[in-house]
């Protein structure tokens, strides 16, 4: 009677040990995390980037060479796609629950000097795992910031985002950001709206 009481409390405490070694992965999949890291980008701005495409409206005296006009520059597809670095802040609570944060400045192959400025933020959903990737969706407002020209006429405008991208892990803390699509609605610019769209790759570093 004994041994078959000393058996039992032995395979009791031998379950109890092995479900506790498989709680404890599971557990730490949902703990909280920081990752920042920096990307290099590409966008097509959506702005036609000479003086013939600005768009003249008459305010008063239409029709005399007295008339007042009103100028707005116009949403057209550039020759001359952005260039530029980034910043992005990942912040994870749980598994689904995840918040990322980016900045962008497109400052290079800039025509006539219009360029743009992106701050955005809001969810990013983990979609699926392939070993060491994650397919990821987000969709992100803020405000976009845009310069039209070289003489310094410049706007900030209400932007909406949305995309995503493949996160790939090389070490427990450092990923590369092998691919982020994302696709800008900027409703109210000028008298129109203007769609930014375009591509980063960068690199990442988990802080907590």
């Amino acid at each position: 009677m004994m041994k078959r009481i000393a058996l039992f409390s032995i395979l009791l405490v031998a379950g109890n040990i092995s479900l506790r070694a498989q709680t404890v992965p599971s557990a730490t999949t949902g703990r909280f995390s920081v990752v920042a890291g920096g990307t290099a980008s590409v966008f097509q701005p959506d702005f036609i980037d000479n003086s013939s495409g600005w768009t003249y409206i008459c305010l008063q005296f239409c029709g005399t060479s007295s008339a007042v006009y009103e100028f707005y520059p116009a949403a057209q597809n550039s020759k001359y796609p952005l260039f530029g670095a980034g910043a992005f802040v990942d912040l994870k609570f749980t598994r689904w629950i995840q918040l990322e944060a980016e900045a962008r400045w497109l400052r290079f192959n800039q025509y006539e000097g219009a360029h743009q400025d992106h701050y955005l933020v809001g969810p990013r959903v983990p979609l699926r795992q392939f070993g060491k990737a994650t397919v990821y969706a987000k969709a992100l407002v803020g405000f976009g910031k845009m310069t039209f020209d070289s003489l310094g006429d410049r706007g900030t405008f209400t932007a909406f985002a949305g995309g995503g991208g493949i996160d790939y892990k090389l070490t427990k803390k450092i990923s590369i950001r092998a691919i982020d699509v994302e696709y800008q609605e900027w409703p109210k610019w000028g008298n129109s709206s203007v769609s930014p769209y375009g591509a980063s790759v960068g690199i990442s570093y988990k802080i907590y």
